[in-house]
């Protein structure tokens, strides 16, 4: 006999409801992002696992900000740890975790710190000078480092909501009064223009020769409204209330409403990281948390379905980076004529499953080989933080 469930039953117990669903909640992300982050070589992967080519909206694209969307949410229930202490030994712990998280996703970049050309088996040295210096492990690094300082001194989430609101804004106008006559095109917009001159072209992203930082410096502060909204998201789940969770979703509906009715003027696109794009993302992972905080009923209740990502969101920071350095030195291991990770991918999962099935498979399997080391650290206890 199925047990009666209310929504009340999501807040009987009164220690860690919101555990069970957070780390669902990064555990889905974290899987998906490496889905994501390591389609098979030699075809191309479906549709909604590519990221969209400039304005466009895909299932790929939502993993990024609903990182940053639970970090904000986690910040909504540590936070405690630090509102009576001095300022000053809260700001240097913040900046030192985001200096750390900043650091690790630049020597990402610089890993192995040499060059080796497959076809030839060339060693070559790796410039610090020609390492990218913004990613994703950067732009987390900055809305940490942001949204823990103003939530120190905002207090008020009225106000919170506000400041959203003129970043949300402000980013709009900015992008039109300092880009060219198309101010959202991939070489006249005011996001490459600054990063440009901040960082020059040789420490920023290629991809297919075109030059343009999708983490870049001015779009990090509509990333920071992802963290916010992550972290006012977590304030209003504490409440405990039944009918706050019921607001939750339909705030949700109008986020996506709100942009897809502004899309028409500021188009959605992730690499601009517009207010768009942003309205969006936050609407859908406000949606998604609440469904994960209702069925997962508190801890009281049975949650087998979402082992297998719990063991993904006990240790995301450390998975990311073990899943994004194992593919770096595939990429740059030699076999054959062309790179580990091409040889696999063409002459092993295409030969199984040609076109993009046989992508989508090393793409899981790649994901199973991470999940079995977030297995292993949760075995032994081992949970790192910055």
């Amino acid at each position: 006999m199925e047990p009666s469930f209310s929504t009340q039953d999501i807040f009987n117990n009164k220690q860690s409801f919101r555990f069970t669903a957070l780390d669902i909640f990064r555990g889905i992300t974290i899987c998906f992002m490496i889905v994501v982050n390591s389609p098979g070589a030699g075809a191309e992967a479906f549709t909604q696992l590519n990221h969209a080519a400039w304005h466009g909206f895909t299932l790929a694209d939502l993993v990024f900000p609903s990182f940053l969307f639970a970090v904000g949410n986690s910040l909504s229930f540590s936070e405690r740890k630090y509102l009576n202490h001095p300022f000053r030994n809260v700001f240097l712990r913040i900046l030192q975790r985001s200096f750390i998280i900043f650091l690790l996703g630049f020597l990402m970049y610089w890993f192995p710190f040499f060059r080796i050309d497959v076809a030839t088996g060339e060693i070559s040295t790796f410039p610090i000078g020609e390492t990218r210096i913004m990613g994703v492990l950067q732009r987390i690094a900055l809305c940490y480092l942001l949204a823990a300082v103003l939530v120190y001194w905002v207090r008020s989430s009225k106000w919170l909501i506000v400041l959203s609101g003129v970043l949300l804004i402000g980013y709009w106008l900015v992008l039109l009064a300092f880009g060219d006559s198309d101010p959202y095109s991939v070489d006249g917009n005011a996001v490459l223009s600054l990063d440009l001159w901040v960082f020059g072209a040789s420490h920023m992203y290629v991809d297919g020769g075109v030059l343009f930082e999708p983490e870049g410096l001015l779009s990090t502060f509509p990333a920071l409204v992802n963290t916010l909204a992550g972290y006012l998201v977590g304030k209003w789940i504490q409440k405990r209330d039944p009918a706050a969770m019921q607001r939750l979703l339909w705030w949700g509906v109008a986020c996506i409403a709100a942009a897809l009715l502004w899309n028409a003027a500021f188009p959605i696109n992730k690499k601009l990281w517009t207010s768009t794009f942003v309205l969006l993302t936050v609407g859908l992972d406000m949606i998604i948390l609440v469904t994960l905080v209702y069925f997962t009923r508190g801890e009281q209740q049975p949650i087998s379905w979402g082992r297998f990502f719990i063991i993904f969101g006990k240790n995301p920071l450390i998975v990311y980076y073990f899943s994004e350095l194992v593919l770096i030195a595939m990429f740059r291991f030699p076999c054959r004529g062309v790179s580990l990770y091409e040889y696999i991918g063409a002459y092993g999962f295409q030969r199984l499953i040609p076109g993009s099935g046989g992508s989508l498979l090393f793409a899981l399997c790649y994901m199973m080989l991470c999940w079995g080391f977030a297995w292993y650290l949760d075995q032994k206890k081992i949970y790192i933080k910055a």
